[in-house]
């Protein structure tokens, strides 16, 4: 049984806007992420998906990053990292970015009690140093700076 998410990213505040799917093949599978953003300025932006669904307060009611396994901050291929650790998307001289992901270590999940569904990705303003830096920000963020645009994940609709 296949799942397939999405989340269309949208900012009321400045043009960025995008969409990123998930597909699960099952629950022991890895978790195939593919995004396609405009609006963004040239370069890295932190990526990470957020603990809450909640985007009241824009993308600051979203949360910090989803780590239900209580990890420091890391690289999307490390095991040791937070499940919402995604790393950099990054975006040409038009503003345009592009990711294509797997997720070999079978931490993002779509199905189980870790799933990622019903929370937030954000995008953020500043690269993501992926757990490098030396100092606590860096274990906890990445240090990727402000959030700039956000949207929840949600169920695909199957006949799009």
């Amino acid at each position: 049984m296949t799942i397939e998410a999405i989340c269309v990213l949208r900012d009321n505040k400045s043009n960025i806007q995008g969409k990123i799917t998930f597909t699960q093949e099952s629950e022991d599978a890895a978790v195939n992420v593919s995004a396609h953003l405009t609006g963004l300025a040239p370069g890295k932006h932190g990526f990470h998906i957020h603990e809450y669904g909640d985007n009241s307060n824009g993308c600051l009611s979203a949360g910090a990053h989803y780590n239900p396994h209580k990890k420091t901050h890391g690289c999307p291929t490390s095991l040791d990292r937070h499940v919402g650790d995604l790393g950099n998307i990054v975006a040409d001289a038009e503003g345009v970015a592009t990711l294509h992901h797997k997720d070999e270590h079978n931490l993002l999940k779509l199905i189980g009690p870790y799933s990622v569904i019903g929370r937030t990705i954000v995008v953020h303003k500043d690269e993501d140093d992926l757990g490098t830096g030396a100092n606590e920000d860096s274990l906890k963020t990445g240090n990727a700076g402000d959030r700039l645009a956000c949207g929840v994940i949600g169920i695909s609709n199957p006949a799009k």
